[in-house]
């Protein structure tokens, strides 16, 4: 299993905004979702944008690929989930709290410690995606970690603290397939 943590950032939320590419961070989850779901099973959070980006990019994809995608949900926001939600053959709901960012957090828990994962993608994203990272790290110490610093805002905050500096094409290099394929090869 691979782990996908994303989201494109909106103005005003710290400074996560101001280094965000968000072209670059739709290519690099369209280009993760087609590289991994054939081979190996994904694993997101559903945040809004990043669900939307993962229905259009199924629609290509044969029946197998799709199988391979799961989807975790907190039923916190089961008023607003969205229509595109009901594509998805896994999704799990992990049970509301009367608390927002508990609910948040429970679901984070439980989506990256219930699961066996060899990698990690951090693409965009603000404040969530690096709690996301700093729970995966803990939960998956030997998994390797790949924050596409080249998407900005998180995913190269991600970058730039970690201790030993992972693969630099993740700082430059928007041709996120061939990526994907040369960096995930013995995992796919």
């Amino acid at each position: 299993m691979i782990f996908l943590s994303a989201s494109v950032p909106t103005p005003g939320k710290e400074n996560y905004y101001e280094t965000a590419d968000a072209m670059a961070i739709h290519a690099a989850v369209r280009a993760a979702i087609l590289v991994i779901a054939p081979k190996v099973r994904l694993v997101w959070g559903g945040h809004p944008a990043v669900t939307t980006m993962v229905h259009h990019t199924i629609g290509r994809m044969s029946p197998e690929s799709r199988e391979q995608l799961t989807m975790y949900q907190s039923e916190y926001f089961k008023s607003v989930f969205l229509k595109e939600q009901q594509f998805f053959k896994h999704v799990h709901s992990v049970p509301e709290t009367p608390d927002k960012k508990i609910s948040i957090t429970r679901m984070r828990h439980q989506m990256i410690e219930e699961n066996k994962f060899k990698a990690a993608i951090f693409i965009g994203g603000m404040k969530g995606v690096e709690k996301e990272y700093e729970i995966f790290r803990h939960a998956h110490p030997e998994a390797m970690l790949l924050p596409v610093a080249s998407t900005g805002a998180a995913a190269k905050i991600i970058y730039e603290k970690m201790d030993s500096q992972p693969d630099e094409r993740l700082l430059y290099d928007y041709e996120y397939i061939p990526l994907f394929q040369s960096l995930l090869q013995e995992y796919l």
